[in-house]
């Protein structure tokens, strides 16, 4: 964290995104709107630049999107021949050369970097989620450690459909979430989940309606940083580790990160 340059005004805007910091907290727009917040390659790279640039200070991570609509995923332009103005797609770069697999997987990767950020212990991320939520816009949700949705609220994994795979990030958190089977159907039918099923399948950790998402989200924001930074970020890290420990580790785990709160309270005192 804070090893590379916030992204200006300029630069956000040209990614489609908006950015505002209040303390603590930091709030992250899709801003493409007249796109329905469809989100391209410069999207995902200026995400990573956000998270890289992160101040210590920041604890609590909010994205939502610009309007009625969280995002309705990947802009299709760039799969057309002009592609989005001004970058080049990872599309165009297949089909100048197809075998060249090392560049490939770099700009899939870039395009990762943006996700995998929201998982660090050190925040909470947050998807405040109204109206479509389709394919990335639907892995970024997926991305951020708790989910707030508006009753109209429409979650869908896309890529398949279009002939693709889920590759920022999504295929993990949907399988611990939903289990293996349900994401196959999921993602290999592609339809459309509702707020309300979304909630029965732990996809959301609430769902209001959708006037009062920004209420509810503001309230999650107060009371997660009621709690003290060290030890939230030290909670987090070890429920991260939880599902791929078995009890004897994770129980050593706890006490590793105990004995750690424990000189820290004392050495405060």
């Amino acid at each position: 964290m804070g090893q590379a340059t916030i992204p200006s005004t300029e630069e956000l805007a040209a990614a489609g995104l908006g950015m505002a910091v209040d303390g603590a907290v930091v709030r992250i727009t899709i801003a493409r709107p007249e796109r329905r917040n469809a989100m391209t390659g410069r999207t995902w790279t200026t995400l990573a630049r956000i998270g890289q640039s992160l101040s210590e200070s920041v604890r609590v991570v909010v994205i939502t999107g610009e309007g009625a609509t969280f995002s309705s995923g990947i802009d299709l332009a760039m799969f057309e021949p002009g592609g989005v103005p001004g970058e080049e797609s990872l599309f165009a770069r297949a089909v100048s050369d197809p075998d060249d697999t090392a560049a490939l997987d770099a700009g899939i990767a870039a395009y990762q970097d943006g996700y995998l950020w929201l998982r660090r212990p050190g925040i909470v991320s947050i998807a405040a989620v109204r109206g479509h939520a389709i394919g990335a816009g639907f892995q970024l949700a997926l991305a951020c450690d708790i989910r707030v949705l508006a009753d109209d609220a429409q979650l869908c994994m896309k890529e398949p459909a279009l002939g693709l795979v889920p590759d920022l990030t999504g295929t993990k958190p949907l399988v611990d979430l939903v289990g293996v089977n349900r994401a196959i159907e999921l993602c290999l039918t592609a339809r459309t989940v509702s707020a309300q099923e979304a909630h029965e399948l732990r996809l959301a950790e609430r769902v209001v309606p959708e006037p009062q998402l920004d209420a509810a989200v503001a309230d999650l924001v107060e009371a997660l940083l009621a709690t003290p930074a060290e030890a939230a970020a030290a909670t987090k890290a070890l429920l991260l580790q939880a599902r791929n420990n078995d009890l004897p580790t994770q129980a050593r785990a706890e006490r590793t990160a105990q004995i750690a709160r424990l000189r820290a309270l004392v050495a405060g005192a």
